[in-house]
């Protein structure tokens, strides 16, 4: 259905994802503490487990690199390319995520083996980036609703925080991986 705002264009009906987006941000934080307090499963020999860090960095890889071309073509006024990379970055980001709960499920987090001042360099950017990635749920979700409700204005106040934290987060995870890597 077709609705006129007051000069009388067009414009399509309006959604209200606020409640949608406040329950897959608990709904998805709440399943990853739960899991991680879970004991792995017992005895999983049906593949090497410790591939699954290597894809989770492939796809922070991916969603970073789609992020920043992203982020070239919206500055480049090309709404379309930022469109399709942004979808490309989600994918990634659920793809990692999906990666993540089943590394997780089935074994128990690898804790970090270094010494010295790399220990306090890798907790600082595992925190950040845990934070940041709880964060990213809510940011993310509001930012593209946004954009499908084209209401551009407020798309670009919150996108001009979602952005940068989103790539934050994306390239720490690969940091995270490399320096964990040594001790799975």
């Amino acid at each position: 259905m077709e609705h006129k705002d007051y000069k009388g264009v067009s414009s399509k009906p309006k959604r209200d994802y606020r409640l949608l987006i406040t329950i897959l941000t608990i709904v998805l934080i709440s399943a990853i503490v739960i899991l991680l307090s879970l004991p792995p499963v017992e005895d999983f020999d049906l593949f090497d487990v410790t591939i699954l860090p290597m894809f989770n960095a492939i796809f922070n890889g991916l969603a970073f690199i789609f992020l920043v071309i992203a982020l070239i073509a919206i500055l480049r006024g090309n709404v379309k390319v930022h469109k399709g990379f942004i979808y490309a970055a989600l994918i990634s980001t659920i793809l990692f995520l999906v990666n993540y709960v089943v590394f997780h499920f089935i074994t128990s987090s690898t804790s970090f083996g270094g010494e010295g001042f790399i220990v306090y360099v890798y907790y600082f950017i595992l925190i950040t980036h845990i934070i940041l990635a709880m964060a990213t749920i809510p940011l993310v979700l509001t930012s593209v609703t946004r954009a499908w409700n084209e209401e551009n204005e407020r798309h670009k106040k919150i996108a001009r925080w979602t952005m940068p934290i989103w790539m934050y987060v994306s390239l720490t995870g690969i940091i995270v991986y490399l320096l964990i890597r040594p001790y799975y």
